[in-house]
């Protein structure tokens, strides 16, 4: 220890820890450790924790914080993003713990959206697997390789719901469901936390449920864009993943940019206190997104950055990512009696809450062992989970004649820029993926099918109008028994600030495939991309569509097992794809209208329809194929009737009907027939990924609960109504069998 100060707070800790272990709970001497520390620091010090500042190491957004070393030795910043290895990690905690009044460790965070150094599928590839103990695992691998690399936060998970593909952030969430965006929302929680939400394990990281709130809904799909939807609207669909996460235990929420209901997020007291830590419960600590607090002046609700920071705090912010507010403007506030020093002990409170609960105190360099990082770094079960992740991500949407899958020994063109790209594979947020460590879907191919069997032209680059390489493609086409053709977008064009206001492929990717079309041989077209796209017209001219979406470190290997059949397609959509964009926002569990179509070709102009384009969209939510058939029975209901305290069973027989084994998600939706407000025509509320071997059936039973069918209802209490109910069971969210209940 290099001063008393340090020496004080280090026997202070120790004292406590001793003295109230045998009559405290675990929680209750944290409170006190905490207490213990915050008695010993300055309002300067106080503030420093309530800042966080991208490191020089990899820098994110448009600002670096000049003198941030100076600033953590001085004990005004006490938490630093973007840094990661040990090496650095260590260098930095050196000087906060070594060189600062008080010793406090710094927290690390550092976006760890789909892995870290192995890479997963996006998000939503990940959630089109409906796989929830490989998605937990996902983020378990996740977790244990940031930790590995110095990291303990994670600005992840996303759990933002979207209907509006032409928004880039589509790619890092979880889809259009809130009922399944909730389920994988905990799993992610359980794979980055631990089960046990054990955040003193070394292997594990602090979970940020982002972005709070209603961020998936900007107004024209663009990024942070206004958010406009009533309380109803927000409080049952968009809340959900939210909660769930919160409730799986969850100790950090960063603040979205959009404003909701004309206040913007990292000033909204309702959001961040009435509703968050009031209805919610939550008790860890609120973090903004990059500068948020600074862009409510551009919002229009404060004249500088110093009342944007007054409205920040006093709505419930704790954290200040980048903006520099707090440090500059907290401490002459309190001083001028503009904020209480009170609001400003309850905001450190919770930071040091997070540090104790990590064990930082403990041990401030526990993240630091270069060993362990080489160890675990790309280990091979980590890979292996990423090879099992992406196939399970693959949704197959087209494959007529079944021209899938490919037979070794074939005469096999690839063609499209994309096919040999590694980059691209990785998609955005690829936190520390190294494109050079993998292989490509072209390598990949060759490797498994022969080089003298595999024969590669680009055709042309993803964005452009090049065509110069389209002779090239043909020739090659032509000494071919059949084509895969790798389009899509870019992996920069999905993501962050990566809106659209045209979904479909880029380039002359389709013109490519249309002039490969006239040699009539078998096209497969194998998809990359981070959100839905208009494919009417690839679907008009391929035999088969592969939706890879970017399948990570090991997505080359993986989709040439799923090619090859190796790996049966299993992957359902968790977003619905339109026809054009004209549809959007489209999505499932719409509602009906005075004037619904009941009939596909209902010939009355005066219903709700378009005259240029069909309402249906491409393909439906949940849907996927695979290279075997399934075959559902009538559902059976164990009573027609469910009761206020009561269940029913609902029973379905799924036949594999096909000459190949395979997997099948089951899918449970709802109907609430009469309510005293509207509700939707579909809900998903369960479903049940099975495997059978061809010709195999199983009987799957679902459990619904009057709990299942509770809403906000016409005076916002949230509860269930009794009457009549449908129930479907199927596939998809289109082709289902029926049944119906009545709930008293």
């Amino acid at each position: 220890m290099k001063n008393i100060a340090q020496l004080i707070l280090m026997l202070s800790i120790i004292l406590l820890a001793s003295c109230q272990q045998k009559k405290s709970d675990p929680a209750s001497i944290i409170e006190q450790k905490v207490d213990s520390v915050l008695k010993l620091m300055t309002l300067e010090e106080k503030i420093g924790q309530m800042v966080l500042y991208t490191s020089d190491w990899d820098i994110t957004g448009p600002t670096l914080k000049k003198g941030y070393l100076e600033d953590i030795k001085n004990g005004h910043c006490g938490n630093i993003f973007n840094a990661h290895t040990t090496a650095y990690v260590h260098k930095l905690q050196k000087i906060a713990v070594e060189e600062s009044r008080l010793g406090i460790p710094l927290l690390f965070g550092y976006d760890v959206i789909h892995g870290h150094k192995t890479i997963f599928p996006i998000s939503l590839g990940e959630s089109a697997s409906w796989d929830l103990v490989a998605i937990e695992n996902g983020a378990r691998v996740a977790a244990i390789e940031a930790a590995a690399s110095g990291l303990n936060w994670t600005f992840a998970p996303m759990v933002d719901i979207s209907v509006d593909p032409r928004w880039g952030r589509v790619s890092e969430g979880a889809g259009e469901d809130p009922f399944l965006g909730s389920r994988i929302a905990e799993a992610r929680v359980r794979g980055f936390q631990g089960k046990d939400n054990n955040l003193a394990d070394t292997l594990t990281l602090l979970a940020c449920v982002k972005h709070f709130a209603a961020y998936g809904a900007p107004q024209a799909g663009r990024d942070y864009n206004t958010v406009d939807m009533s309380q109803r609207v927000f409080l049952d669909t968009y809340l959900p993943p939210y909660k769930a996460a919160i409730d799986a235990g969850a100790m950090s929420v960063m603040t979205s940019f959009n404003e909701l209901d004309g206040v913007p997020a990292s000033g909204s007291k309702y959001l961040l206190t009435d509703l968050l830590r009031g209805k919610l419960g939550f008790k860890g600590l609120v973090v903004t997104d990059h500068t948020s607090i600074n862009e409510m002046v551009n919002h229009g609700v404060a004249d500088n950055d110093a009342e944007a920071g007054l409205l920040a705090v006093k709505a419930g912010v704790d954290m200040d990512m980048q903006g520099e507010v707090f440090f500059k403007y907290l401490k002459k506030q309190v001083d001028d009696g503009l904020v209480e020093e009170k609001l400003i002990d309850e905001a450190v409170r919770r930071v040091l809450r997070v540090k104790f609960m990590l064990g930082l105190f403990d041990d401030p360099y526990k993240y630091c062992n270069e060993a362990r990082e080489k160890q675990l770094v790309y280990a091979p079960e980590h890979l292996e989970a990423a090879l099992d992740m992406a196939k399970k991500s693959m949704v197959l949407l087209k494959n007529n004649n079944n021209v899938l899958p490919l037979k070794k020994g074939e005469k096999i063109a690839v063609i499209g820029e994309l096919a040999a790209s590694t980059r691209d594979l990785l998609g955005s947020w690829k936190a520390a993926g190294d494109w050079d460590f993998m292989k490509s879907t072209l390598d990949e191919l060759k490797l498994y099918n022969g080089e003298k069997n595999i024969f590669f032209a680009e055709g042309c680059k993803t964005i452009g109008n090049d065509r110069s390489g389209f002779t090239q493609a043909m020739a090659t086409a032509r000494k071919a028994e059949k084509i895969v053709l790798v389009i899509g977008e870019n992996w920069d064009w999905s993501g962050e600030a990566a809106s659209r206001t045209n979904i479909k492929i880029p380039g002359v990717q389709t013109e490519l495939l249309e002039k490969l079309k006239a040699l009539n041989k078998p096209i497969i077209v194998v998809l990359m991309n981070g959100r839905p796209l208009d494919l009417t017209r690839e679907n008009e001219l391929a035999d088969a569509l592969l939706e890879t979406w970017y399948a990570g470190t090991m997505g080359g290997k993986a989709i040439t097992q799923v090619l090859y059949g190796e790996y049966n397609p299993s992957g359902k959509l968790t977003m619905t794809f339109p026809m054009n964009v004209g549809q959007i926002p489209l999505y499932y569990n719409a509602k009906n209208t005075g004037r619904p179509i009941y009939l596909p070709n209902d010939k009355d102009k005066y219903k709700s329809k378009y005259i240029d384009s069909p309402n249906d969209p491409l393909f439906p939510f949940g849907y996927g194929l695979s290279y075997t058939t399934f075959a559902y029975s009538d559902i059976k209901l164990s009573s027609n009737e469910l009761a206020a305290k009561g269940d029913l069973k609902a029973t379905v027989r799924v036949t594999n009907t096909g000459k190949y084994d395979g997997e099948e998600v089951v899918q449970l939706y709802v109907r609430d027939l009469v309510g005293s407000v509207t509700r939707p025509v579909k809900e998903l509320k369960g479903f049940e990924k099975i495997r059978l071997k061809a010709g195999e059936s199983k009987v799957v039973t679902f459990t619904i609960t009057p709990d299942m069918l509770a809403f906000h209802r016409l005076d916002m209490t949230y509860g269930t109504e009794p009457g009549d109910y449908k129930l479907f069971m199927g596939g998809n969210s289109r082709d289902v069998k029926e049944a119906g209940f009545k709930l008293k």
